[in-house]
């Protein structure tokens, strides 16, 4: 064991290893308590006043508990809990005492090799910034009023279509506000900006993705296989923002962020289609009206005129009296 250098780091970190405060002290006694005489004040009420001592001597770094009330103990994930009074401090020792947990440090310690920014942060900063951020809210806005404008009957005026286009807007706030207000009731960082720029332009892209569908259908057969792969797009989009939500507001491992956002798009996607097959009859003698409206610049291929169908019908029909009249 090498000598302990005099100047110590000490983290308050959570259960999950998530740093909370970092101590960087030099001086050969540390005291550690909820008392406001000790270098690193603790709010735990499961802590004395005066609960722990970590002392310089002889060139190493020890524990000493002041026979505190409910113990300090060292955490090792690969040995049994046990005492930490008189434990001589190794680099990255952490002690739980009460329900906090201090992780003890040298200068020398190796830090992790700093990570570049990915894709996904890239596309992140750019979403939070509060241009983009206006930018997809005055855009959802506008597709919302725009859907409420083709729905309605008759006429009507801004003022009707600003109402509901907003509060739809509002309505779809509470997704990204929620799950920043959940980030910081668990002791994460809430970044609502980040959430609200992320959350609406995937919401932008969920409507683009309707239309999309709805093109798609137009000029495609009844049950084409294209219309149901462009059907699987917004579950993929659904699974990217709740991925991209976890990913923001939580520090959790890259498979538990997979599970969870897979679980929460099954139940929403999984739930809506039981539910709307399970009411479907087997069998309904009324035809499934379509009742999308279209102006020909959706269609892909050009329309033919009524003369072209005219003739392409009459070939139709002599091919199909030919091969009854050779069978």
């Amino acid at each position: 064991m090498e000598l302990a250098h005099k100047e110590i780091i000490i983290e308050e970190i959570s259960r999950g290893q998530k740093l909370l405060h970092r101590h960087k002290l030099s001086k050969d006694k540390v005291s550690i308590g909820r008392g406001y005489h000790n270098d690193i004040i603790l709010s735990d009420p499961h802590i004395c006043p005066a609960h722990l001592t970590i002392e310089l001597n002889n060139g190493f770094w020890q524990v000493k508990d002041n026979n505190s009330v409910n113990g300090s103990f060292l955490e090792n994930p690969k040995e049994k809990k046990k005492p930490a009074d008189k434990h001589i401090i190794e680099d990255g020792d952490i002690i739980s005492l009460g329900k906090s947990h201090l992780r003890i440090l040298f200068t020398d310690h190796q830090v992790a090799p700093t990570v570049s920014f990915s894709p996904f942060e890239s596309f992140i900063n750019l979403m939070r910034h509060p241009l983009a951020l206006v930018l997809s809210i005055a855009l959802f806005t506008f597709v919302a009023g725009t859907i409420f404008y083709l729905d309605k009957p008759t006429e009507v005026n801004f003022s009707q279509l600003l109402v509901p286009a907003v509060g739809m807007s509002l309505l779809f706030a509470l997704w990204p506000g929620g799950v920043a207000l959940i980030s910081h009731l668990s002791k994460h960082d809430a970044r609502v900006m980040t959430q609200l720029g992320i959350s609406f332009a995937f919401f932008n892209l969920m409507w683009f993705s309707d239309l999309l569908e709805n093109i798609v259908a137009f000029n495609s057969a009844s049950g084409a296989m294209l219309t149901h792969i462009i059907a699987v797009l917004p579950i993929g989009l659904a699974f990217c923002l709740l991925w991209l939500n976890c990913y923001i507001g939580f520090h959790m491992t890259a498979k538990r962020r997979m599970i969870i956002a897979a679980s929460i798009t099954t139940v929403l996607f999984g739930g809506s289609y039981l539910v709307q097959y399970s009411n479907k009859p087997e069998f309904s003698a009324r035809p499934n009206y379509d009742s999308t409206i279209m102006t020909p610049s959706f269609l892909l291929t050009s329309s033919s005129s009524v003369d072209e169908f005219i003739e392409d019908s009459s070939k139709l029909f002599e091919k199909a009296n030919k091969a009854a009249k050779e069978n």
